[in-house]
């Protein structure tokens, strides 16, 4: 059966550069919670951990975001809470997370109590490189209880998808498809921007969910005739063979597409043609590259500039795919288009 995930999910951007505006990103995630079933207490760690990571980045850097989005595994629904900033970074991590210690004069609990609070914690803070953090925070059983032994497995894929600033919604769309076998992944940038461009965003995500497992040319060619009452859109489709260890790609129009050894050292490019997905297609190639395990496929719209390097980013390569994915929005975002970034991991031991 397959579990799918997309950017209509939906996640929440909040931009911080006040102590007001946390007050608007935490009743947004305590709404989240709420809709995913958490009771009273958990809901309320959801929004501690949003207050402390909001308050984070206005101490030490002055401005940031925050992005909210509901999460899924297996049955369970989750809150994820991204922090992205790009203030000094933290010298000393080890040291930042215990309780009780500050750079800011303040109590120092913050960063100790995001790491308590969430069921899934990870933070990439290099100094000099800014900080991003991710936290998911999961149903529990009642205040203080430990997350059940069922719990959902790390995320081994994170995207982020940010509309042009001053617009509400997104033209460029992402989906991950799990199934027993293979990981299905697309990104999708309709043209332009506005609810237009995000009409045929969304088209392109709502056919390939009707169908994921299909091969990535043939897909692209069904979401062509599918597009063709839209504006049309360029799009990238990669499909994930778990037991061969190998990735089948496709992509017409301008989707930076990759695969990065789980070093991050690595960089292999994959190729797509010219065109507009819904109107004008010359050529449907697709191709089959390995995929060991641990290495990273990263899809990414044209809101993301093109020149970036994970070498650049010591360690990021082994953080959580949202961090990868928020790291790349965080420094190579265009300031004048959408921009979308999704990042799997190949499952399996290195």
């Amino acid at each position: 059966m397959e579990k799918i995930a997309s950017s209509f999910d939906g996640q929440q951007w909040f931009s911080i550069v006040h102590p007001s505006d946390i007050a608007s990103a935490r009743r947004c995630g305590q709404r989240m919670a709420q809709d995913a079933g958490f009771d009273d207490v958990r809901s309320g760690q959801v929004a501690i951990v949003i207050s402390e990571a909001a308050t984070n980045v206005l101490k030490h850097a002055g401005e940031g975001r925050i992005a909210l989005a509901p999460v899924f595994s297996g049955g369970s629904a989750g809150v994820e809470v991204l922090a992205l900033d790009k203030g000094p970074g933290i010298a000393n991590l080890g040291q930042a997370l215990r309780d009780g210690v500050s750079s800011a004069g303040t109590a120092g609990t913050g960063l100790g109590a995001m790491r308590r609070l969430a069921d899934e914690f990870d933070v990439y803070a290099v100094p000099g490189k800014g900080a991003v953090f991710c936290m998911r925070l999961w149903p529990r059983a009642g205040a203080g209880a430990p997350l059940p032994s069922a719990a959902p497995a790390p995320s081994l894929s994170g995207a982020v998808c940010l509309p042009l600033a001053g617009e509400t919604e997104s033209g460029d769309a992402w989906l991950v498809a799990r199934q027993r076998h293979a990981i299905a992944l697309m990104v999708v940038d309709g043209l332009g921007h506005g609810p237009e461009a995000a009409k045929a965003g969304r088209a392109a995500v709502d056919t390939m969910a009707l169908q994921p497992g299909m091969r990535p040319a043939q897909q692209i060619e069904v979401c062509h005739a599918a597009l063709r009452a839209t504006r049309g859109a360029a799009q990238a489709i990669a499909l994930l063979d778990l037991e061969a260890r190998q990735l089948s790609f496709a992509g017409v129009g301008n989707i930076g597409a990759c695969i990065i050894d789980s070093d991050g050292d690595v960089r292999r490019q994959m190729m797509s043609h010219n065109g507009i997905v819904g109107h004008n297609i010359r050529k449907v190639q697709e191709f089959v590259l390995p995929c060991p395990p641990g290495a990273l496929v990263i899809l990414a719209s044209d809101g993301i500039a093109t020149q970036w390097d994970l070498a650049q980013y010591p360690g990021l390569a082994a953080c959580d795919p949202a961090i990868v994915a928020a790291v790349l929005l965080r420094d190579h975002a265009r300031a004048r288009d959408d921009a979308c970034v999704l990042v799997q991991r190949c499952p399996g031991e290195r």
